[in-house]
């Protein structure tokens, strides 16, 4: 859906297509089936759609004849292998080792389905869920955090008590597998909050300090620093894990050419050639850019000479190039294009 491609008549008439094309296309259907459409999809798709239908409501014909047209291609390159394999893998199973074997197989293979309780996360709003967990204990709260997007997650942790994020966050970097019990805990506190009837089951795993540093780089600036110095009083060392995990190699992208010519000038060109063996092209021809033509093709005449390297000696060169890009920051003497203008 997210797909843009440009088709046009020959008298010149613009062609709908992507977001356009699929709310044509749902408009042609009855309203029980576009509900049965609708009902597959992600809370931001429905958005993105609910509001194109609006739009397309004065389109020719010939511009739904177009959108027609778009499907069946589409349509006549995919094929129906996928579309109802759980029975057909299970009538495989059940013919070759007989009902009893085959219910045991299928329960060691058959993934795991995310319960509808979790699902229906996705679609509330920030203050909603922050009301939701306000009095809950934090273990649940970390949990119900942990299953949102980071961009949702980070606005509803901005909504409760000051006091409680830096605990939140701490219990969500803490987090491993959940098991099906903690996950009938959080399916309970739903269903008392919002009176549905929904099954229970499922084991996941979310969290992480990763999860946490993806929720707290969607905080503002102000909340981001607070987190972390609480953090660092809780745990140095977490608070230094979930730090490495908000700030990676390919942020530095994000530096300006004056920036990033005065980190490069700081870093050793031994460091800089194995660092810039794993990069992003895009991340790497952007700091050769701001080296001299001649600096820069003695780069890449040594990269090509080490020839394949290992992954952890790459890592390693990347966070001394990290280590140092702090180090400046910390000093004043780079921004590294933090949030709001801020250093990071």
């Amino acid at each position: 859906m997210a797909e843009v491609e440009t088709l046009t008549r020959e008298a010149g008439e613009r062609m709908p297509a992507g977001c356009e094309a699929a709310a044509i296309l749902l408009m042609l259907l009855s309203e029980e089936e576009a509900a049965d459409v609708l009902a597959r999809l992600e809370p931001d798709e429905v958005q993105m759609l609910g509001g194109a239908m609006f739009g397309v409501a004065d389109v020719s014909e010939g511009q739904v004849n177009g959108v027609l047209d778009l499907f069946v291609r589409r349509a006549r390159a995919r094929t129906t292998i996928g579309f109802g394999a759980d029975r057909h893998i299970r009538g495989m199973m059940e013919r070759a080792l007989g009902s009893d074997r085959a219910d045991n197989i299928m329960a060691r293979i058959t993934p795991p389905t995310r319960t509808n309780t979790l699902d229906a996360l996705k679609w509330m709003d920030p203050r909603t869920i922050a009301a939701l967990i306000e009095n809950e204990h934090p273990q649940i709260a970390a949990l119900v955090l942990a299953h949102l997007d980071p961009p949702i997650a980070a606005d509803v942790l901005q909504l409760v008590d000051e006091e409680a994020q830096t605990d939140l966050i701490y219990r969500i970097a803490k987090l491993g597998p959940v098991t099906s019990e903690a996950l009938e805990d959080l399916e309970r506190v739903l269903l008392r909050q919002l009176g549905h009837t929904m099954r229970g089951g499922a084991t996941s795993r979310r969290g992480g300090t990763s999860e946490a540093a993806k929720i707290v780089n969607n905080t503002r600036t102000t909340a981001e620093q607070r987190i972390i110095r609480s953090l660092n009083k809780l745990d140095r060392t977490l608070a230094r894990t979930i730090e490495d995990e908000m700030f990676v190699f390919d942020n530095l992208g994000a530096l300006d050419e004056k920036n990033m010519g005065t980190l490069l000038r700081a870093v050793d060109n031994s460091i800089l050639v194995v660092a810039l063996k794993g990069a992003e092209e895009k991340l790497r021809g952007k700091m050769l850019g701001c080296m001299s033509s001649r600096a820069a093709q003695s780069i890449m005449d040594e990269m090509i000479e080490r020839g394949p390297m290992r992954l952890t000696e790459v890592q390693d060169a990347q966070k001394e190039m990290l280590a140092i890009a702090r180090q400046l920051a910390d000093a004043g003497t780079i921004n590294l294009g933090g949030k709001d203008g801020d250093y990071v």
